[in-house]
């Protein structure tokens, strides 16, 4: 069966395959756009920019991309340094708040599964490495990495994708000091679907 001319998309030469950004495409379309996250997903690449945004797609097993060692190399590293990581946006937006003394924002969205929640903790994990007193004990950053667990042990369900999916969204808030060190945080709860979580299971 041949495939009408109107569906047919220019692809791009195999040179772009596997390309970290992928408005670095030659040929931007759904279809080579989908081709190069598939190419990376199948080297457990899991991190690809997409113009400002980064694209996150869940390994549904474990790599060791999260350790400290990994942390120390995103630490201070300029986005076209490094790998496209969830850490490198982390570091970015420290950055610019420390050196532009402005607020900034990280939005991470997604369908269900797709890692928004594991995502957030390793946003988190990273700015609680850096931006923490480590050797003064860190209580608070380890305070504010464990607030996680406690709502997702209220505010969970089993979907159909998703055998622990957080049934509400989150604004979390994390305050910093003139110096750049964690001094606080606040978690605003929204959206709790009080429906789907009715009983322990």
């Amino acid at each position: 069966a041949g495939v009408p001319s109107k569906d047919v998309l220019p692809a791009n030469p195999g040179k772009f395959d596997g390309a970290k950004d992928c408005s670095d495409l030659s040929h931007l379309n759904n279809a080579t756009v989908f081709h190069n996250l598939r190419v990376r997903y199948e080297e457990d690449l899991i991190h690809t920019y997409s113009g400002l945004f980064l694209v996150v797609i869940n390994p549904y097993h474990w790599i060791p991309i999260y350790t400290p060692e990994i942390t120390d190399l995103y630490r201070n590293k300029r986005r076209n340094e490094v790998h496209p990581h969830v850490f490198a946006v982390g570091d970015e937006a420290y950055r610019a708040m420390v050196q532009n003394r402005v607020n900034q924002t990280i939005l991470i969205t997604g369908e269900s599964g797709a890692g928004k929640t594991e995502n957030c903790k390793k946003v988190i994990q990273y700015l609680a490495t850096i931006a923490g007193r480590a050797g003064a004990g860190g209580k608070l950053e380890q305070q504010i990495l464990e607030a996680n667990p406690m709502m997702e042990a209220f505010g969970n369900a089993k979907t159909n994708k998703n055998d622990n999916s957080s049934r509400f969204g989150k604004f979390i808030r994390l305050q910093f000091n003139q110096g750049g060190m964690i001094a606080g945080s606040t978690i605003q709860v929204y959206l709790l679907e009080k429906s789907r979580v009715v009983h322990q299971g």
